[in-house]
């Protein structure tokens, strides 16, 4: 199995509804994001691969045939240099939407994060899937601006035009999830399916599992106060005892 896919557009553009689509027309699994909750180990090729450093394509996305959203987007050159016979997807979306969508959501899980000193409290593959995140996409692609509206939608709008240079144009389909079905079939050559188009709006499942982090973030920062505190107690008691 090989990559027959590469998708070249950020995450927040249809991403979700365009990796399903893909399986659904057979170019299955696509790796999402999400592949690299499901497979932490995963995150250290990525950093490695942010770092410059050579990375096995073919070992990472063994068993996949597609690509979509981060980090594989930010690599889709070295793909498709190592996969010539892949086709190239851009996804794409209206700026301003993909701006306000991404900042309610993925950008949500790094905004609410706990400060630096208390990141012992979670667990290593959370810090290291965060580092891999800042490098790639929020300190690597953003430049630590991603809050500032105009920098992200440049460079939002820079890669776009970058791929479109970049990919020669009978690889390269630009493509919004609006359009449905036929683009899409039509630039893979495969039928179009008799059922609806996928259309996977997951801003409340964002949001919902923000919430659920915040509360056990609150809940690991009170069980550190209260051991800080019983500790402190602990000392005081101790050095009366001493001075006694």
């Amino acid at each position: 199995m090989t990559i027959k896919v590469i998708g070249a557009g950020f995450g927040r553009t249809g991403t979700s509804s365009l990796q399903a689509a893909l399986e659904q027309l057979g170019f299955g699994k696509c790796y999402h994001m999400r592949e690299v909750f499901a497979h932490p180990e995963h995150a250290r090729i990525w950093l490695a691969a942010s770092q410059g450093k050579s990375v096995d394509w073919d070992a990472l996305l063994a068993g996949y045939q597609a690509t979509v959203d981060w980090p594989g987007c930010t690599f889709y050159r070295e793909m498709m240099a190592h996969y010539p016979d892949a086709k190239v997807l851009l996804s794409v979306r209206d700026a301003d939407r993909w701006h306000q969508s991404a900042l309610n959501t993925i950008y949500g899980f790094r905004r609410n994060a706990p400060p630096k000193w208390l990141w012992w409290l979670k667990s290593p593959s959370w810090r290291l899937h965060r580092r891999m995140g800042d490098s790639i996409i929020w300190d690597g692609t953003f430049g630590g601006r991603f809050e500032d509206k105009h920098h992200a939608i440049s460079i939002f709008k820079r890669h776009n035009a970058e791929v479109q240079r970049a990919v020669p144009a009978e690889r390269l389909l630009v493509y919004d999830v609006k359009q449905g079905w036929e683009p899409l079939c039509r630039f893979l050559g495969v039928p179009v399916p008799d059922t609806p188009f996928p259309h996977l709006n997951d801003t409340a499942e964002f949001q919902r599992m923000l919430r659920q982090r915040l509360r056990s973030d609150r809940l690991a920062l009170n069980g550190a106060l209260m051991l800080v505190m019983l500790g402190l107690g602990l000392l005081v008691w101790l050095r009366q005892r001493w001075s006694e």
